[in-house]
């Protein structure tokens, strides 16, 4: 991974001066970038659309952004499906892929003419019954065993996504029969994957899939969804996925099995490898602790970042002025919460720091604050967004408690504490 910061100390203090930390800040070039490079790789196809995963980073700025880019919206719930619509996303720019799903979650995708995407042979009764069976259905394929397949995303057989082949042929048929009559398969197979032979290999086995779904049940496959699984390089020595080599192998792939009598667009639907290398959480050092072992303690916490307590996640830690300084010891970096997990880095090598010190942790950009939480009645961190020319703005205002009391039966007794309680003046 790349350790350099797209802003300097001097910025982020001014924005802290001003907004108060923690917080959220994304690189716009960076992240548009990322998009760019991606649709070149995939040029060669004329249908090629990518579909951000909105749950990687749900914050309306951030998907204006992508809208503009031309990306459409992988959508998970029906918030999902308001945040695409807020961003003037309609129809075909909507990928709504869900599991469980309610009669009303699919009332709300019909209403917006997104592409429903099922996970499951029994949802093809309850969308019919639901919403009625849409021209343009796609369906998940979940094979129980992949080669590609690893840590994160574990043993296929095990996971709940997606129906195995034969339930995948029974679904595309009575699909039909109920009137569908342009059809889509996807598939996620891996999470988090620095494999370049992970998408080839994938679309190898959906192009073929889609041959013998086409030759069976004879519908018409106008598209593959390779879904995400791409991941970043969250360790310095980790190598980033070369779009433009993984976009020329599924070339390869796709000339020797799509005939151009049956041409199939392809769909994909990043949302780490577009925005997570581009977003930083951003706290101040404030105390030091002394024991069996030494800690640096963040006003950030779990709760703003939970990947290194819920998956024990590496994310590089920089010190803001101090990036080239040796290290001056082993720490555990850690924030306010009552729980020991509480962790961004364990016995990590730092420079001397100081209260008051900022700290960056980087490729947070993805299922990063979309992952927040309340635990101990933190307020979740605000958003910012840092443009090409180097001004910032923010795109979420932080928390308050008043937000925290909002949905709850109480009566005004908190108060007392002021509205300004926990460090919230600058929100």
């Amino acid at each position: 991974m790349n350790a350099t910061l797209p802003f300097s100390r001097g910025q982020a203090a001014l924005w802290r001066e001003r907004w108060g930390t923690p917080f959220y800040v994304y690189d716009e070039q960076g992240i548009t970038d990322a998009v760019r490079e991606w649709q070149a790789a995939f040029a060669w196809n004329p249908g090629f659309r990518e579909y951000f995963a909105v749950k990687a980073t749900p914050t309306p700025a951030i998907l204006r952004l992508l809208a503009s880019v031309g990306c459409g919206f992988d959508c998970a719930s029906v918030p999902e499906l308001v945040l695409a619509a807020s961003c003037g996303a309609r129809g075909s720019d909507i990928m709504f892929t869900s599991n469980e799903t309610q009669p009303h979650e699919y009332r709300a995708a019909a209403e917006l003419g997104a592409i429903v995407n099922l996970d499951d042979l029994t949802q093809v009764t309850n969308l019919a019954e639901s919403s009625g069976v849409p021209e343009t259905v796609c369906c998940r394929y979940n094979p129980g065993a992949f080669h590609g397949t690893n840590a994160f995303m574990g043993d296929l057989a095990d996971s709940k996504f997606g129906m195995p082949r034969d339930q995948l042929f029974q679904a595309f048929s009575l699909l039909r029969d109920l009137g569908a009559t342009r059809f889509g398969v996807h598939a996620m197979l891996a999470s988090c994957s620095l494999d370049e032979d992970y998408y080839p290999a994938l679309a190898r086995e959906l192009f073929s899939l889609a041959n013998e779904l086409r030759r069976e049940t004879g519908v018409d496959i106008a598209f593959v969804d390779l879904a995400g699984g791409i991941g970043i390089p969250y360790r310095l020595e980790d190598r980033p996925v070369d779009f433009v080599s993984v976009g020329a192998r599924v070339h390869m792939a796709y000339d020797e099995l799509v005939s151009p009598e049956h041409p199939l667009a392809i769909y994909t639907e990043l949302g780490r490898a577009i925005t997570g290398p581009h977003g930083y959480l951003v706290a101040s050092v404030v105390g030091h602790k002394h024991t069996f072992r030494e800690y640096v303690g963040l006003d950030a916490s779990a709760a703003d970042l939970m990947r290194p307590a819920m998956y024990g996640a590496h994310h590089h830690i920089s010190v803001l002025g101090s990036e080239l300084d040796p290290p001056d010891g082993l720490f555990d970096v850690v924030g306010p919460l009552c729980e020991n997990n509480d962790k961004f880095a364990v016995q990590r090598p730092l420079p001397e720091t100081e209260v008051g010190d900022l700290v960056a942790i980087h490729s947070a950009g993805a299922h990063g604050r979309s992952m927040g939480y309340n635990y101990n009645g933190r307020p979740r961190c605000g958003e910012l967004l840092l443009h090409p020319d180097g001004s910032a703005e923010q795109i979420r205002r932080r928390e308050t408690i008043e937000d925290l009391f909002a949905t709850l039966d109480v009566d005004d007794r908190f108060s007392i504490l002021g509205t300004q309680a926990g460090s919230d003046e600058d929100a």
